[in-house]
Parts: structure tokens; sequence; C-alpha cells
């Protein structure tokens, strides 16, 4: 096997994309009225949208649920294959039925098409035969038509399938909007990962997990710097009947060793800052972020009703996965 050079490489990349590229943008061409049917169908069907294909067009199929699923419209994934061996129990009487196939003429999808038809559910067609069984079948289809694969002998699916995933993906968007799809709505279904943490971490459950550094003005340098090393948070409150007056950092510290001489008479309020930055307990934590960064600081101190709350750290935001 001859080695192909780097820019040989380079050039059969550019080559796919390009491919793949014109095809997403000839797509554009195809989303009519009976795309249009086909959003209205979904939106207004009481039941879950069904989504099945087999070999790559199911994996396609597969991403397409998970997207559906997480922008608000209710799907579920059958194997055309495992259908017809008793997964048809998957689909009750409200569903709609999106069947992906690129010939639309695969054994499995054409005994499929006819079992569903008896149940009476509507059948929405992915595919890039207009002419196939699927696209008869059908009560609408959305055109994925391509002129070639990417692959040089226009075997192996690939731009058939982006074209695929693209239609459902654009399937999948005008339904969010149709359905006024909010970042707090789509939070609610990823409240595990950063994406979500973005949109719903509030700055007191970051702070409550933190220990409360906090002098009073008159207490000792010495003070300042155990409550400062104890707490490990690079920074310590300055209160004084519950109301934060100042802040103290360990680059308060080091800027007072070059102008104050008396170091057993410094106290807490000679070396304050009198403006920190805050932010409300109940500002999301990516607010939060937002200020750091503004301001090229570590730490922000937390105020909940008027009152100091905790102090949270730019590490914490890093933990949590916001950056």
């Amino acid at each position: 096997m001859t080695l192909k050079s780097s820019e040989d490489i380079k050039r059969i990349a550019k080559i796919v994309l390009k491919n793949e590229s014109d095809a997403l943008l000839k797509l554009i061409d195809y989303v009519d009225d009976s795309f249009v049917k086909s959003v209205e169908l979904i939106y207004n069907s009481k039941g879950r949208v069904v989504i099945t294909g087999v070999g790559k067009s199911a994996i396609i199929a597969q991403k397409i649920v998970a997207t559906m699923n997480s922008t608000g419209t209710p799907s579920i994934y059958m194997h055309a294959a495992d259908a017809i061996h008793g997964d048809l129990g998957n689909i009750q009487t409200d569903d709609v039925v999106v069947c992906i196939s690129k010939s639309g003429n695969t054994p499995e999808v054409k005994v499929l098409l006819p079992l569903i038809k008896n149940f009476g559910n509507s059948i929405i067609a992915i595919t890039g035969n207009l002419s196939s069984a699927l696209a008869e079948s059908a009560d609408y289809v959305l055109n994925s038509t391509i002129e070639e694969e990417a692959c040089p002998n226009n075997l192996a699916p690939t731009t058939s399938t982006t074209a695929q995933l693209a239609m459902g993906d654009a399937l999948a968007v005008c339904l969010l909007d149709l359905k006024s799809f909010t970042s707090n709505d789509f939070a609610k279904y990823h409240p595990g990962g950063a994406l979500g943490k973005k949109l719903y971490l509030r700055v007191g459950e970051v702070a409550d997990q933190n220990e409360k550094p906090m002098v009073k003005p008159e207490d000792s340098l010495n003070q300042v710097i155990l409550e400062i090393s104890s707490k490990r948070l690079g920074a310590t409150a300055v209160v004084s009947d519950k109301q934060l007056v100042g802040v103290i950092t360990d680059g308060d510290l080091r800027r007072m060793l070059s102008t104050i001489h008396s170091l057993g008479e410094t106290k807490a309020n000679d070396i304050m800052s009198t403006n920190p930055k805050i932010i409300d307990y109940n500002s999301l934590a990516v607010e939060a972020l937002k200020v750091m960064k503004a301001n090229h600081i570590s730490q922000l101190i937390v105020i909940n009703n008027g009152e100091y709350a905790g102090l949270i750290h730019l590490h914490d935001l890093i933990r949590e996965g916001i950056i």
C-alpha cells in the first residue's frame, strides 16, 4: 500500500468536506410544503415521535431522537429490523413515525411500512429516493437527495447520512421554535452537563460548599492571616454587625508589607478594600464568572438579603465545570 503524502491527505479531506457542504446547501431547496406539514403534524400530535431505520440510517435516527428529546419533543428510537420481530409494540396510537432510508427500498423498511399503516399511524419519510416504496407509502416526504457519496467508490454512507442528520436537525429546531423552548427549558433536560449547570447552577449553591472566612474591622493582622489561611479561599470578608464593610485578599496582604511598617498595630480595617466586588446569592454561577473575568479577580463576596453570605473562588467554578 502506497502511503499518502500530507498534501494528499489534506486534499482528500477538503474534497469530502466540499462534497458534504454542497449537499447540505442543496437541501435548502428541498424545504417545501411537505416539510411544513411534517412539522405541524408532529407539533399537533398527542403522542411521541418514533424514529426508525436500518444500518447507518439507524444511527442517524438515534441522534435525531436525542436531539428531539433534549429540545422538548418526546421521541423514541426503534430499529426497523427489531420492529418486525416484536418492537412494533413500542408504537402507540397517537405516535408519528419517522422512517429514514437513503434508498427507501431497504427490505426491513418495505416490510415495516404496511404494518405501521395498519396501525393508523402517520409516516414521515426522510429519503433520497422520491420514487421508492418508502416515499410512496409516507404521508409526507423530507427530501434528502444527494448527487454522490463522499466515498470515492460512491458506496459508504457519508454525504447521505450527513443530509439525513441535517434534515432531522431542521425538523427538531422548527419544533423547538414552535414550542417557544427556552434556555431554562433546556436546563431541565440537561441538569448534569456543564451546559446545564451554566443555565441553572446558582451562586449560593457554590458558596454554601465553602467555609465563610470573616473577620471584624478591629481584628489584628495575625487574625486576618490565620482566617485567610485556614479557610483556603485566598481572601476574607470584613464584617461588622452582619454587614459587609470590606474584603482582604492575599494580594492586599502582599501590598501591605511594602507600605505598613508597624505590623503589630495593624488592624483589618487598615488594609481592607472598602468597595469589594459582590454578587447576589441567587445569581447564576455563570454570572459570577463574568464578573471575575471582567475585573480580573479570583474571588467574589456573596450577599444574601443585604448580609454577607460567603465567598466563591474561581476554582469553585472550574470544579463545577462552568469554565
